[in-house]
């Protein structure tokens, strides 16, 4: 069963591939961005915190270096406007001038849905804030572009908006006592797990109406990824080579109803396409049998020096210091 499901993700990839360079690119004329450390390209590093990623061994692997980045090389937003043959969104809060059309990034770093989950490190942009900018930017900025409202709306209609927030609600609110206690502070002994996802997810929804009201059409949102599994969680208790349980069952009661949340906005948000990017069970299963990912990681590498030649590998060279015990890892996988 295992080898099948394999197969059929190395077929995907390969679709996804020919797939998007047969088409006319790009395909959308924008990405705009949303969500935490895992999209953030830069905007905490304007930003009065310590949750920045402006050193090393952040960006080692990426082309410019250094990018503020929380990794060695691209995010998958990255990713996502290289197959829409777009460029990189830039952080929002790195422009200055004009604002460019093929859209912003807007994600930040230690914040999440809940404008109760701020940093402890700082100051960042929740998920309310994120959609304030966005909101100003479609209002003062982008309508000197188009020659009317009709065409504005028809380029944010077409755009992709790409979303991944929630990690941060349980990191820095539920999971874990504040260091300051504070009466809007959501812990579980007022909240049981299923109640908390409950809220959260509510919270979310109002998020995506009031993006969609703002022009929004097409949203991406993915699911908060195995928590258990990350280094603060698996250190804690003490695991080695496997990941939390419990942590992961709290975190999967929000997942759970996920699907249905986005499927009734679809149905009552005419014109709507809400779609859930189901990351939370590849990111378990990578960490947890690295064996099957590296299969999947040859079809896109090989995918990739297709198409833009064998001189393109040496980006992926690792600087991290060898003590660190990670290049090795990732160059098997790779070479595999």
């Amino acid at each position: 069963m295992r080898r099948n499901l394999i197969s059929l993700n190395v077929f995907l990839v390969a679709f996804l591939h020919i797939f998007l360079l047969i088409h006319s690119k790009p395909l959308v004329p924008a990405l705009y961005v949303f969500g935490d450390s895992l999209f953030d390209s830069g905007n905490n590093n304007l930003l009065p915190t310590v949750a920045k990623a402006n050193y090393p061994p952040y960006g080692q692997n990426f082309v410019e270096h250094f990018t503020s980045r929380f990794t060695n090389g691209r995010t998958l937003p990255d990713f996502i406007a290289e197959f829409l043959d777009l460029p990189y969104p830039p952080p929002y809060l790195s422009i200055h001038e004009s604002v460019k059309l093929t859209g912003l990034n807007y994600a930040s770093s230690a914040c999440g849905i809940l404008p109760e989950t701020r940093s402890r490190f700082g100051k960042c942009f929740s998920l309310d804030d994120q959609i304030d900018l966005f909101r100003w930017t479609i209002e003062s900025k982008v309508p000197s572009h188009f020659k009317s409202s009709n065409e504005r709306s028809n380029y944010l209609a077409k755009s992709i908006f790409i979303l991944t927030v929630g990690s941060n609600d349980y990191i820095q609110n539920y999971l874990e006592p504040p260091l300051l206690s504070r009466s809007q502070d959501y812990d579980r002994q007022d909240y049981d797990p299923q109640t908390f996802a409950q809220l959260l997810m509510d919270a979310l929804s109002k998020h995506f109406e009031r993006l969609y009201r703002l022009g929004a059409r097409k949203i991406i949102m993915f699911e908060i990824a195995p928590l258990g599994c990350i280094p603060h969680y698996t250190r804690k208790y003490e695991l080695k080579g496997k990941c939390h349980h419990e942590t992961n069952q709290i975190v999967s009661y929000f997942n759970n109803i996920f699907h249905a949340t986005l499927k009734n906005l679809t149905s009552t948000l005419q014109g709507s396409m809400f779609i859930l990017a189901r990351i939370n069970s590849l990111v378990h299963d990578s960490i947890t049998n690295p064996s099957n990912m590296a299969i999947l990681m040859q079809a896109i590498h090989v995918a990739q020096l297709g198409e833009m030649g064998p001189h393109h590998a040496s980006h992926g060279r690792c600087h991290v210091p060898p003590q660190m015990n990670i290049c090795s890892g990732m160059v098997t996988i790779i070479q595999k």
